[in-house]
């Protein structure tokens, strides 16, 4: 049994870990090796872990909380790149550069986040290239997603976005049987995450339930008939 602090600290630490799908099917003593190299990181709402081009210290993880990533264009305009939530890891790909960060970061709510130093992670990725190819899977993964927001930034409009959005979250897309969605964001976060801003993204919202397509009750959306949504997608993708 643990007895100190410090036991119940790597406890926890090991547990963030496991809840990694980088980490999924690691032994305790291989995630302790990593719990050596990380560090705990408290971040409030609205503060930033990095900005574009700060020198990388690492890769995160998200214990708890959210952290949204973005870039900022030339005209001052937030593009989110993806917003992760607990077990999510994000930024191994600075490990392989030494450009630095290739976007902002900031905690859209309050969070904690495990650093993973980029120096003692490179030196474990010598001694176990199994793990090397894990975080290989990891960004792959995370270049789907980007080339997924890029067809959808790109061919949709936003009625057409959401909709999408909202599909892909319904158990069964062909039922005719409500299907409930709790937002864990913000709707201003949803919106730019969708590409949009907020007041398009509440008319939007709000041109949908005039159709009978959704209700919504606080942070829950509740898609009354998730095959007639669907529908309205194929409709406005042309299929």
């Amino acid at each position: 049994m643990p007895s100190t602090l410090a036991e119940f600290k790597q406890i926890g630490m090991v547990y963030a870990l496991r809840s990694c799908q980088l980490f999924v099917g690691m032994s305790v003593p291989e995630l302790n090796d990593i719990v050596e190299i990380t560090v705990v990181k408290p971040v409030p709402k609205d503060s930033y872990l990095f900005h574009e081009g700060d020198r990388s210290q690492g890769f995160y993880i998200v214990q708890t909380g959210a952290i949204n990533v973005h870039r900022v264009n030339a005209i001052g305009k937030e593009q989110v790149i993806h917003v992760f939530r607990a077990g999510e890891s994000f930024a191994e790909g600075t490990l392989a550069t030494d450009k630095g960060y290739p976007a902002d970061a900031r905690a859209v709510e309050p969070s904690q986040v495990l650093l993973v130093q980029k120096g003692g992670i490179l030196a474990l990725l010598r001694r176990q290239p199994e793990l090397a190819l894990r975080m290989l899977g990891s960004m792959s993964a995370h270049l789907r997603i980007l080339v997924g927001q890029l067809e959808d930034l790109t061919l949709k409009d936003v009625e057409t976005r959401l909709a999408n959005w909202l599909v892909k979250r319904c158990p069964n897309p062909a039922s005719d049987k409500p299907a409930k969605i709790d937002l864990s964001m913000t709707k201003r976060v949803l919106a730019a995450e969708l590409g949009t801003v907020s007041e398009t993204f509440s008319r939007t919202l709000a041109r949908f339930r005039e159709q009978g397509l959704i209700e919504v009750k606080g942070k829950t959306v509740t898609v009354l008939c998730p095959a007639k949504l669907a529908a309205l997608l194929r409709r406005n993708l042309g299929e």
